[in-house]
């Protein structure tokens, strides 16, 4: 990636990273590093940056929220933490512009997929705790995130996106929804399948996940973010 749009990508985030190289390893997927030699990619990011964004989320409804109860609070920090959020703090930055993929990952939607997007934005935030320290990385989640714990407040997330897509071609008058297995991979007991939402004829989204059902969910998620008239 040219300094250009590292450049770029950094003024979108509104951070300016010391080791711009946290930057580069967390935009890049497994994909890209499986065709380069000595390059990191950013599965292990992913896994950190989950872990910073459950505490700062949990801490945030524990100060805030005191009339919830353990329960309620953990509902709303699912809602709060989940693919779907991620998916749409990534569409506003524009991320799938900047993820360094391979080329057949790329033809086969990579850059709309909303777990590559997803695991991608929870890279990043491991990058700046690393680069920037636990405090920058509160303020940076909870500016990028305060409008979806609102609206996770408020009862405002979709959880079923099946249902969802179906109501929506609904009112449209389109109503024959096929989700398609495209290819599954990886060993029995971590099974990996990808899934295409296809209706008039044409595929609408992409979606993979660790069974079917949750590839459908993730393909219909990708069709239903692709309707600004639904998520602007």
């Amino acid at each position: 990636m040219n300094n250009d749009c590292l450049d770029e990508l950094q003024k979108k985030l509104t951070v300016n990273f010391e080791n711009k190289q946290l930057l580069i390893t967390a935009i890049t997927h497994s994909s890209y590093a499986n065709q380069k030699k000595n390059v990191k990619y950013n599965e292990r990011l992913e896994f950190l940056g989950d872990a910073v964004l459950q505490i700062v989320i949990s801490e945030y409804l524990f100060l805030n929220y005191e009339d919830k109860s353990e329960g309620e609070l953990s509902k709303k920090r699912s809602l709060i933490v989940c693919e779907n959020s991620l998916f749409k703090i990534a569409k506003q930055w524009e991320l799938g512009n900047y993820i360094l993929m391979s080329n057949g990952e790329e033809m086969t939607g990579g850059r709309t997929r909303v777990s590559i997007l997803s695991d991608c934005v929870e890279a990043i935030i491991a990058a700046i705790y690393l680069d920037k320290g636990i405090e920058n990385s509160k303020e940076f989640i909870l500016r990028n995130f305060s409008d979806i714990i609102e609206s996770a407040m408020k009862n405002q997330i979709i959880l079923d996106y099946k249902t969802k897509l179906q109501e929506v071609l609904q009112k449209k008058g389109e109503v024959d929804i096929q989700y398609n297995l495209i290819k599954f991979e990886g060993p029995p007991h971590r099974r990996k399948f990808y899934i295409s939402v296809i209706y008039h004829g044409e595929i609408h989204g992409t979606g993979s996940g660790y069974s079917k059902k949750e590839a459908e969910q993730d393909a219909a998620q990708t069709s239903l973010m692709k309707m600004d008239d639904i998520y602007e």
